[in-house]
């Protein structure tokens, strides 16, 4: 999680490492405490700032509410409990990994005996407080001073400290050979936003993978769309959802599985895997049945809709789009099952009047192959009624079509 580790140093750091460190002072711990603080909502935000103003440094006050604001925008990742008690950077809360995914990394690598982990580029140190909850020391390394306060900060708060050295250097320099792991997890953001170049990671994709060579387990977090002939041969990869979402995914290598994709769903923890030369080639497309099935995020990531389809006996409605269509309902925890009622051709005016005909007014709307939006299209329909339906903008056998069906449990 060590973003920063690509940025030059802010000439403004020693601000904000003195502000920082104003923080876990006595004063800065009693305030951070308050209901009021914790609780305070945007609006009654000036009023406690003004409050608190009169009895405390103003600098410090800024200080505590902007982390107040940051640990209510955390807790969606690291659960209320943990986030009340962390320390966070604007960067750290946006780029840090999800607790869920963490621990499900950190039990992977329990799994395979590992007990020490150089955690290159730690940022805030989520991973490894997840790491260190595992039972696993952890050398976290970051450049950036405020950083490695922060994640040194979070050790000490959920009580891993004895667990978890913080390292500021370059991840670079790092001798690891006393690790049985290392995890890298490079800067994938720069000045512009997003980097979809591998090798413009900080450090690069092929730093991180020769690292991962010296060391008898390794795990390389890259971006979900990585494409495919990127991925090193002697790697396993992995993609993870949660909840439904692609959150990332990871290179593996010292495993049992080189050479293979991994679809990884959370919190459910289901797990579909192919070695790739065993992969299935692409399902035929054919007519729509009965049932529509929606594959989950890292299925497609991975490049194993083919296995779900096997499963489903199914077959894709078109050679380009992602949904595959059957006429028997399974169970499954790598798709999402619909029952089709409608299967029209695109038009505006054919939806509304099948929608007003059915009482619908809870759509959702969902596309795949379409340039239309779904708040656009919204709009136009006016969904009324007490029933739900949700409609499939897509393409059937190359042609633009709606899809209309309910989701339905095997």
């Amino acid at each position: 999680m060590g973003r920063v580790n690509d940025l030059d140093r802010d000439p403004t750091a020693p601000t904000a490492l003195t502000s920082f460190a104003a923080l876990l002072t006595a004063e800065g711990r009693s305030l951070l405490d308050l209901d009021e603080v914790r609780e305070a909502d945007p609006a009654r935000e000036l009023a406690v700032a003004t409050r608190l103003r009169r009895d405390h440094p103003a600098e410090l006050v800024t200080a505590v509410l902007a982390q107040a604001r940051l640990r209510r925008r955390a807790a969606a990742k690291f659960g209320a409990e943990d986030a009340g008690r962390m320390f966070f950077t604007p960067n750290g809360v946006e780029q840090a990994t999800r607790t869920s995914v963490a621990v499900h990394r950190a039990e992977r690598f329990k799994s395979l005996g590992v007990r020490s982990v150089a955690d290159l580029c730690c940022g805030i140190g989520g991973d490894a407080l997840a790491l260190a909850r595992a039972g696993i020391s952890v050398l976290a390394v970051d450049r950036d001073p405020l950083t490695c306060a922060v994640a040194r900060a979070n050790a000490e708060a959920l009580g891993f400290a004895d667990l978890i050295e913080v390292r500021e250097a370059d991840v670079t320099e790092v001798d690891t050979s006393a690790y049985d792991a290392v995890f890298v997890d490079p800067a994938r953001r720069g000045g512009r936003g997003r980097i979809f170049d591998p090798e413009a990671y900080s450090p690069p994709l092929s730093w991180a993978v020769r690292a991962a060579g010296k060391a008898p387990h390794a795990a390389l977090k890259i971006a979900p769309g990585i494409p495919h002939d990127a991925v090193p041969a002697e790697a396993a990869a992995e993609w993870i959802s949660d909840g439904g979402d692609v959150k990332e995914a990871v290179l593996w290598f010292g495993t049992d599985a080189p050479s293979s994709h991994r679809a990884t769903l959370l919190p459910s923890g289901a797990s579909l895997s192919s070695p790739l030369a065993a992969m299935l080639p692409d399902p035929p497309v054919r007519t729509v049945g009965r049932y529509l099935y929606e594959p989950d995020g890292a299925v497609i990531r991975a490049h194993l809709v083919a296995e779900v389809a096997a499963r489903v006996e199914g077959g894709l409605i078109d050679e380009t789009i992602a949904y595959v269509t059957s006429d028997a309902l399974h169970a499954t925890p790598y798709a999402t099952a619909y029952e089709i009622t409608d299967q029209l051709p695109f038009g505006v005016k054919k939806l509304k009047a099948v929608l007003r005909q059915r009482e619908v007014g809870i759509l959702t709307v969902k596309k795949r192959g379409s340039a239309v939006e779904p708040e656009e299209l919204r709009r136009k329909v006016k969904p009324q009624g007490p029933n739900s339906a949700t409609v499939f903008l897509t393409r059937v056998a190359g042609a633009p079509a709606m899809l209309i069906g309910q989701p339905v449990e095997a």
